[in-house]
């Protein structure tokens, strides 16, 4: 197992190409938020496009676009009709299969919810597309119900995972889980074929064969919202080129650096994760250095 650090990261982020325009840094298609988790697609969204991609395109649903749109200057949307529960309906399959085959990577389930409906396109997901894929949260959760899909799946996979998803993707307890999470984070890889990043206090991430730990960050990103947007920095990493592995790696101690640059401005009660958003660009800079 190696830990991370700006050493890894130095020579893992390669410098932006001269000739770099937005057709050629990445684009990522968002698949985030429902009513009442508007915050969820803001977060996520925010620390993608700091963190480097080319092209945001946000599906959203039509009673969260109003208030994500003001919010996030720099994506394309592509509002939906909700579903009776507020969240995306399967007839948004169609817009999400068009537009992923203009996109790099897929990121779904911050603020997704957990219905039949959000459950269908999670499967679908897993199943056809076409770009890797980041489950995180919610979709999560989706997936928890139909585990056995990841046997079929088409594409690269990475899970993020706080121990009570964990929990319900593997049927271990939480306790089991805290108690030796490289190892569960490492079978679980193993089995399925996808990366993990089990996070927690020391954060570890792996796909069965190379595992990394990040001991970056602090108790002042113990607040809802600091999954959303390390989700937002992977994927933007992902959509870039770098490998499933790479990214997380990387992603993961990129979010926990900037909270820690956050920590030192603001002390670990009152730093929020929007705090962590505005701390990224330290971190990537310091990475240039």
């Amino acid at each position: 197992m190696t830990e991370l650090s700006f050493e890894f990261l130095k020579k893992t982020i390669k410098p932006r190409p001269y000739n770099a325009h937005k057709g050629s840094m990445g684009s990522l298609l968002s698949i985030c938020g429902s009513y009442g988790m508007a915050g969820a697609q803001i977060l996520s969204a925010r620390s993608a496009l700091k963190s480097g991609l080319g092209m945001l395109r946000l599906l959203t649903v039509d009673s969260v676009y109003p208030i994500v749109a003001p919010v996030v200057h720099e994506a394309v949307f592509l509002p939906q009709k909700a579903s009776e529960k507020g969240t995306f309906s399967r007839e948004s399959i169609p817009v999400i299969t068009k537009n992923m085959k203009n996109s790099d990577a897929v990121l779904i389930g911050c603020g997704l919810g957990v219905n039949s409906d959000t459950q269908e396109i999670v499967d679908y997901l897993v199943l056809n597309s076409s770009v890797p894929l980041l489950i995180d949260a919610d979709g999560i959760n989706c997936l928890a119900k139909h585990i056995h899909l990841l046997g079929e799946k088409v594409c690269d996979v990475i899970l993020t995972p706080h121990p009570g998803e964990m929990s319900r993707l593997t049927g271990l307890s939480v306790k089991e889980i805290t108690a030796s999470p490289q190892r569960v984070a490492e079978d679980f890889s193993k089995r399925y074929g996808v990366t993990t990043v089990l996070k927690g206090a020391d954060t570890v991430i792996t796909d069965g064969k190379n595992t990394f730990v990040s001991r970056a960050g602090n108790p002042g990103m113990a607040t809802g919202g600091s999954g959303d947007v390390l989700a937002g920095v992977i994927g933007s990493l992902l959509c870039q080129g770098y490998s499933p592995l790479e990214a997380s790696a990387c992603g993961v101690f990129i979010h926990g650096t900037a909270g820690d640059f956050a920590r030192e401005n603001l002390g670990e009660t009152s730093m929020l994760p929007s705090d962590v958003i505005d701390c990224l660009y330290k971190v990537f800079k310091k990475a240039e250095e």
